[in-house]
């Protein structure tokens, strides 16, 4: 099991616009959990959200609104609306799968 950023450079948007990261997964099994993470300079990484992907599909958290996130067979994407100054970090995806 594995996942990557689709894209690894930096990404620059202007204050109020929207963003959209992404990243592709390969999964042995049909129960797949996306997970998304920031970090800032010299702090832990903080979570955003998860999102369930196959058989999980309809199992999500996702705290802050301005969070958008969607999943499929083989990636994640993860769209902020209207981003601040405070979104300048490092952006991270998980993947978890089950065994059920």
């Amino acid at each position: 099991d594995s996942i990557e950023p689709k894209d690894k450079d930096n990404i620059i948007r202007r204050e109020g616009e929207s963003v959209t990261l992404s990243c592709t997964y390969d999964a042995s099994s049909n129960y797949a959990m996306l997970y998304w993470y920031r970090q800032y300079p010299n702090r832990e990484p903080q979570y955003l959200l998860r999102k369930g992907a196959r058989s999980w599909n309809r199992e999500e958290d996702i705290p802050d609104p301005r969070f958008q996130s969607i999943t499929s067979e083989s990636s994640t994407e993860l769209t902020i609306k209207s981003v601040t100054l405070s979104d300048s970090a490092l952006y991270y995806c998980a993947l978890r799968v089950g065994a059920q």
